[in-house]
């Protein structure tokens, strides 16, 4: 006969059998369903980055982009300022250059005359009259010419000009010839040197040590040039 202890002990493992299986069973399911949300997650984040930007992350973009395009049209308008004006101060510079030359050369080339009722020069404080060599030149029948430098109401600096002629004139003299210098000019300064000052005006038969120019550019014009200054010639210059 079997002990009831025993017989129950015996009937009671099957259940406890069943019920390990019952617990590995769970286990694997929920390791399983854990394996699977991870899964989904995983794909989920790949859909979201596959997805594009945020509206944030545009924003922020198309913000940077336009500092961008603000800052480079801001440079090159610039650039165009800068260039413009250099050209424009490059040209002013290069008619002063050309108006700085010619005045020279007429000053050096001032001669004196015979004639002291036609000195070699006779100037004020705004002009000057004399007597001087131009280039050679097919045109006029002598070099020395007869030419007269002012400022006339327009602004202007000129340079009015006839062939000299050392014989007395039988005829009508001829209408002068007229060059511009400058523009925008207020007024011209001359000085003449002699005798170890300036003088205002000059009206003697012998030539100046030297004569200068002072260029006055009208209000509002900022150009600015240093004095010309230059030596006439001391002897009379044979045709």
């Amino acid at each position: 006969m079997a002990h009831p202890h025993r017989a129950g002990g015996e009937r009671g493992r099957p259940h406890a059998v069943r019920r390990q299986r019952q617990h590995r069973l769970a286990r694997r399911r929920h390791a399983a369903r854990g394996a699977a949300g991870d899964a989904a997650a995983g794909r989920g984040a790949v859909r979201h980055s596959r997805a594009g930007f945020t509206l944030l992350e545009v924003l922020v973009a198309l913000a940077v982009l336009g500092f961008l395009m603000l800052g480079l049209s801001q440079g090159l308008r610039f650039g165009l300022g800068a260039w413009d004006s250099q050209a424009r101060l490059l040209g002013r510079g290069g008619e002063l250059d050309i108006a700085d030359r010619t005045l020279r050369r007429i000053v050096t080339q001032i001669v004196p005359t015979d004639d002291p009722q036609n000195p070699g020069l006779r100037g004020t404080a705004q002009g000057f009259e004399a007597v001087t060599e131009l280039p050679v030149t097919a045109a006029l029948p002598t070099r020395q010419a007869s030419v007269a430098l002012g400022v006339d109401r327009a602004g202007r600096l000129v340079l009015r000009w006839t062939p000299y002629l050392h014989a007395r004139r039988l005829g009508p003299a001829p209408l002068p010839e007229e060059s511009e210098l400058l523009r925008n000019l207020a007024r011209i300064e001359l000085g003449y040197w002699s005798g170890g000052g300036w003088l205002s005006t000059w009206a003697r038969t012998e030539l100046p040590e030297l004569v200068r120019i002072r260029l006055v550019f009208a209000r509002g014009d900022a150009r600015r040039w240093p004095d010309i200054v230059a030596a006439p010639m001391r002897e009379r210059a044979e045709d």
